[in-house]
């Protein structure tokens, strides 16, 4: 067998691109023609200094031009501090109905300049998140649920945070607080059902982690509202999954419930589909209330009854952090919110 010998010339490698320099403000101010005070004026939306359009516009298109973006951590250190809005992650899926009222709450801060971070605390609680939250020197931090005390609390402070705002069942100290009256969504989906003639009433608690802030306030709302009546409340430990929802129907029959208030109309859907499946009629047999509203719900056969739950307004909430920041000395607020009314439909 014969071998044949290639050499293989040495090709050097192309030379590298030269990179190129990070545009500057005073790149946009040269190519606008303007100063760089301007184009700080223009690029911060500063409505103090009166800017003519056509001036706006130039700085504007210069600044696309050169692909300027101006710099987070300066701009912080010129004011004093961020323009960062922080929120925690949520530890659980969030429904549709948050949903809607974070995207709501995140539009109306990016209206008034404050930029949004969603910030993941897998692991940490309380105080140690709060200490977590700080490190990224936020203006401002909206805490869901009962996820901080006041010593996390004092902690944001002192790094700098001009505004901590919970919204949860109970107020913290040193912090603003929207009060979520959750007890208020148990009471008026059992009352509904009281006077629809049911005495035996279900109460769905999630078993899913996170969750018990919200579910056991709602669980606590139905026994005082059914307390004296005569009617009894059985709690009904449910996860958000079919296997679970066929579990719990299997034995239906065996609890004796003629309702059930399903903590929301998602854990609602779920179980009722569970209950048709097993030959339980909605509602002959047993009544089936959620909570939330959820278009789904009025799609389903029967529709399903619900609490409609109206949440604070995102623009009301982004103008409390607007006015906290501004004047961090003023007297924390406190609003109680989270309206509750039943919608009543076939499924009740």
């Amino acid at each position: 067998m014969r071998y044949v010998m290639v050499q293989i010339p040495n090709t050097p490698a192309p030379p590298s691109p030269t990179p190129r320099s990070v545009p500057t403000s005073a790149d946009v101010a040269r190519l606008a023609g303007v100063s760089r005070a301007t184009v700080s004026y223009v690029l911060n939306n500063t409505s103090a200094v009166r800017i003519s359009e056509p001036t706006r516009r130039r700085v504007r298109e210069a600044a696309k031009e050169l692909g300027y973006v101006p710099h987070a951590a300066a701009r912080s250190l010129r004011a004093g501090h961020s323009r960062m809005v922080l929120m925690p992650a949520p530890a659980v899926p969030v429904g549709p109905l948050y949903g809607r009222f974070l995207n709501e709450l995140q539009w109306e801060l990016g209206r008034l300049d404050y930029t949004v971070v969603q910030h993941g605390t897998v692991g940490l609680h309380g105080d140690e998140a709060a200490r977590a939250w700080a490190e990224l020197r936020p203006v401002a931090v909206l805490v869901p649920g009962a996820g901080i005390g006041p010593q996390g609390v004092a902690v944001l402070k002192r790094s700098g945070a001009r505004a901590v705002v919970t919204l949860g069942p109970e107020s913290v100290e040193g912090a603003h607080a929207l009060l979520m009256d959750h007890e208020a969504v148990g009471h008026c989906a059992a009352r509904h059902l009281h006077d629809r003639g049911r005495r035996r009433v279900g109460v769905v608690v999630p078993e899913e982690e996170g969750l018990a802030p919200f579910s056991l306030p709602r669980l606590n709302g139905v026994r005082a509202a059914l307390h004296g009546t005569g009617a009894t409340v059985a709690e009904l430990p449910l996860a958000h999954t079919e296997e679970s929802a066929a579990r719990l129907a299997a034995r239906w029959r065996g609890l004796g419930l003629d309702a059930v208030f399903a903590y929301n109309d998602e854990y609602a859907m779920l179980l009722m589909r569970a209950l048709q499946d097993e030959g339980v009629r909605v509602p002959e047999d047993t009544a089936v209330i959620g909570a939330d509203d959820l278009m789904l719900g009025r799609l389903l056969r029967p529709r399903l009854s619900t609490v409609h739950v109206e949440l604070p307004s995102g623009r009301d909430l982004a103008e409390l952090v607007d006015r906290a920041v501004r004047d961090p000395g003023a007297a924390p607020e406190t609003h109680r919110v989270l309206g509750a009314a039943v919608v009543h439909r076939d499924s009740s």
